[in-house]
């Protein structure tokens, strides 16, 4: 018997990496994840990708949460708007400008992936809710913690419900073909406390998620059989 778990509020893509995405109503997932999903991103002369960390594949670029990106229906090639919502009309001489950096370029995913960890990021409304009472001074919204998928949960559902989830799959609709399989969580960095537009500093959500639950939040997964995802979908544990 299928246990449904919950119901896509909102769905969200990154097109260019470390920056503000886009909500859609429907999209398509594969092997990679959600079409076009961070498909993009800022690369260095070293190949290093702008991120909120510095890692072996990751540099941090500052300010670069302050923009937005926008496929849309096209994958080959996004838009970049600027911290005030303006379309950029040359995204690579914008980035050096934006970032004083003369060696960064928009560069397109080729061999090593832009993900930081697994291609499908899922958060539940209980978990949400939770980190708006544990940081209560802060402005809690979703888009500090960037996930694919926003799923609003049944009344009662304790939060950090994603950590039941691992090692198992979960359909989504009836018709939509498309599956995950749960793994982990993701481990939270500075990116969920950054200033983004309408939302300020807030270094207390990162501190309450360190304090309760070992700096963990959502469910990452891969995606198990191929599909389409859509608001308003059901998504059920098998």
């Amino acid at each position: 018997m299928a246990e449904i778990i919950g119901v896509i509020e909102q769905l969200w893509r990154y097109p260019v990496k470390s920056t503000g995405g886009e909500r859609l109503d429907s999209v398509a997932v594969d092997d990679r994840g959600l079409a076009g999903d961070r498909l993009y991103a800022v690369r260095d002369g070293n190949g290093k990708f702008g991120s909120g960390k510095n890692t072996r594949r990751f540099r941090r670029m500052d300010g670069l949460l302050r923009l937005s990106s926008r496929l849309g229906h096209r994958l080959d090639g996004p838009e970049l708007f600027d911290p005030l919502g303006r379309p950029v009309a040359d995204p690579t001489a914008f980035l050096r400008a934006y970032l004083q950096l003369d060696n960064v370029e928009l560069a397109r995913e080729d061999a090593i992936s832009h993900f930081d960890q697994l291609p499908v990021s899922v958060l539940t409304t209980a978990t949400l809710d939770w980190v708006a009472e544990a940081a209560p001074s802060a402005v809690v919204d979703v888009r500090r913690f960037r996930p694919n998928i926003l799923l609003r949960t049944p009344p009662g559902t304790p939060a950090f419900v994603e950590d039941e989830w691992f090692g198992r799959e979960a359909r989504a609709g009836s018709r939509s073909g498309a599956r995950l399989a749960f793994v982990r969580s993701s481990e939270r960095c500075v990116m969920t406390t950054t200033a983004q537009p309408g939302l300020p500093h807030a270094p207390e959500i990162l501190k309450a998620i360190a304090q309760f639950h070992d700096t963990r939040l959502d469910a990452l997964a891969e995606v198990a059989a191929p599909g389409r995802l859509t608001v308003g979908d059901v998504l059920s544990l098998a």
